[in-house]
């Protein structure tokens, strides 16, 4: 079609998105009784089943997973594809960078197929917190003193406050954000926004099924969220306030103000690409529905930490030549209410274009799987809208994060004018 870019041989196409219901990620979550690895596997057998995929032709898989350790280590990707009944042949890897660990496994897995070096593969994340715990494996991070004073390394939550406290930003102004994502994301499922990707988990006779997502609290309201008591302040009183104005002295004091209400709340979920390059797309005979122009990994100083996704945006959009502005969705995971202003206020993306589905705050983080579920939902954002031009990013601890840029195709997995 005369006009329109063709897809190159190497480009990385994102050719399905599955994901589970996002259930609570404590005893009480109703997908705490299936392992990480149940998961996994019912994702990887429905994308086998919904796209007569032949699943020897997929030579990889790779999962973001922030806490390696019992349900969670020894390589699930690998023990979960050898379980699917995919075969010996793809080979499963399991990588962490925190909580933008879903994110870095699809970018590291589009890179290698615009390398040549895959043809066809999954990449994804996973985490159950309610069966493997928010600092379960004990890293030197959160358990050494002498490496917590030497690096800094606060709370999430502390940091959160901080980053308000150094923006200038009110309580007000972060719960309004906090209804605001929760009204999203009850409008998105009640009107089936989700219903393409969303895989429900059944129940058996020793489990509980989930067929939405179950932290949504559509009642959700200021005058509620106004109640509410700081969440951090204890933890800043009991030491961490003292670490990180020793270590980042850009203010005097830290004002708590983030509260359950405007903080991610812990979840369980898993969440599956399959991308492939164009000789993979034609040997499947699927659609592209979009390619993964760039990905790029930032740090920030690991106090502040939590601005790390933000610069990702910033990187990925320069390696593209592009602007905050020719950005239709910005998925962007709510690593608590303040960097959402902040993102918002410095790249001018209003509410119809930030998480405008809802985000982390609402539906719930889980931190492996949070990555891969915001970009697949910000290609499904995209088809939604049809805009042409999508980012999805993750800040995580220690200063981490990780951004990709995404186009959508058109009906006939064709690039736009």
């Amino acid at each position: 079609m005369a006009g329109i870019a063709p897809i190159a041989p190497a480009d990385a196409l994102v050719l399905d998105y599955v994901r589970t219901p996002r259930g609570r990620g404590s005893a009480k979550g109703s997908l705490s009784g299936h392992t990480p690895i149940d998961l996994v596997i019912h994702l990887q057998r429905d994308l086998a089943r919904r796209n007569a995929l032949d699943v020897e032709l997929v030579e990889d898989v790779v999962l973001g997973c922030a806490s390696q350790v019992d349900d969670q280590g020894g390589n699930l990707a690998r023990t979960a594809t050898l379980l699917s009944g995919w075969g010996e042949r793809a080979a499963g890897a399991t990588v962490n960078r925190f909580c933008a660990s879903g994110a870095d496994a699809v970018g590291q897995t589009a890179a290698r197929i615009r390398a040549g070096d895959v043809g066809l593969a999954v990449a994804g994340g996973v985490e159950s917190v309610s069966r493997v715990p928010l600092f379960a494996d004990r890293g030197p991070l959160w358990s050494d003193p002498a490496t917590v004073r030497g690096i800094g390394s606060i709370h999430m939550g502390v940091a959160a406050d901080l980053n308000a406290t150094i923006e200038g930003f009110t309580r007000a102004e972060l719960d309004s954000y906090g209804v605001e994502t929760q009204r999203k994301a009850a409008d998105a499922r009640a009107r089936g926004a989700f219903a393409r990707c969303l895989v429900p988990v059944p129940a058996d006779a020793h489990t509980r099924g989930l067929d939405h997502d179950e932290l949504v609290r559509p009642a959700t309201t200021l005058d509620g969220l106004a109640e509410l008591k700081p969440a951090f302040a204890d933890l800043g009183a009991g030491g961490q306030d003292a670490i990180a104005l020793d270590a980042n002295p850009v203010v005097d004091r830290i004002d708590h103000l983030h509260t359950v209400g405007t903080s991610p709340a812990m979840a369980d979920a898993a969440a599956l690409l399959l991308l492939g390059d164009s000789a993979a797309a034609d040997r499947t005979g699927l659609r592209p529905r979009a390619r993964i122009v760039a990905a790029a990994s930032a740090a920030v100083n690991p106090v502040i930490m939590l601005t790390a996704g933000q610069s990702a945006i910033d990187m990925v959009l320069a390696r593209a030549g592009l602007t905050a502005a020719d950005i239709d969705v910005f998925e962007f995971a709510e690593a608590f209410s303040a960097m959402c202003l902040r993102l918002r206020r410095d790249l001018d993306a209003g509410p119809d274009r930030l998480n405008p589905n809802g985000g982390t705050m609402a539906m719930g983080h889980a931190f492996g799987a949070t990555g891969a579920i915001l970009v697949g939902g910000c290609v499904e954002a995209l088809e939604e809208r049809e805009g042409r031009y999508g980012v999805a990013a993750v800040s995580g601890a220690a200063g981490v994060g990780v951004a990709l840029l995404i186009e959508r195709l058109d009906d006939s997995g064709a690039r736009m004018p």
